[in-house]
């Protein structure tokens, strides 16, 4: 199997601070590593799953609480407005199970609001991925 996310998951631990933001024994939180908005995180399940209706029921029981939680890590740490949480596993190598938790900032440009957010994916990474993900880090703790 060639998956991306996996192959990240059995080096839990060698990986840098960016993409270990946070873990449990279900789940683990990276920074979206092609993200030019700093704080776009990526919340992956530690097993190799497709599709929601997949999870088990343990993952399934501690998914919202991630979500409310990097929610307001997000806020702490990048003051943006409210977050959005999208799910898709669409695009190739990327089809492993993944939710985006990203920060809505206020004062971001109508065109990139809701899905067009993603004009901010896939090109040059923010410049301060690591201290943003150390403070998210830090709020979670």
């Amino acid at each position: 199997m060639d998956c991306y996310t996996c192959r990240r998951n059995e080096r839990i631990e060698q990986l840098p601070v960016r993409e270990l933001i946070g873990l449990d024994d279900h789940w683990r939180v990276a920074h979206a590593f092609d993200a030019a908005l700093p704080g776009w995180l990526v919340l992956l399940p530690r097993r190799h799953v497709l599709s929601i209706a997949d999870l088990t029921d343990a993952e399934a029981a501690v998914l919202g609480t991630w979500q409310v939680r990097l929610a307001r890590a997000l806020g702490v740490v990048t003051g943006c407005a409210k977050t959005y949480v999208m799910q898709f596993s669409e695009q190739e190598g990327f089809a492993h199970l993944h939710f985006h938790v990203v920060p809505r900032m206020p004062g971001l440009p109508a065109e990139h609001r809701g899905p067009r957010i993603f004009a901010y994916l896939g090109g040059s990474p923010a410049e301060n991925l690591d201290e943003v993900a150390a403070a998210l880090r830090d709020a979670l703790a």
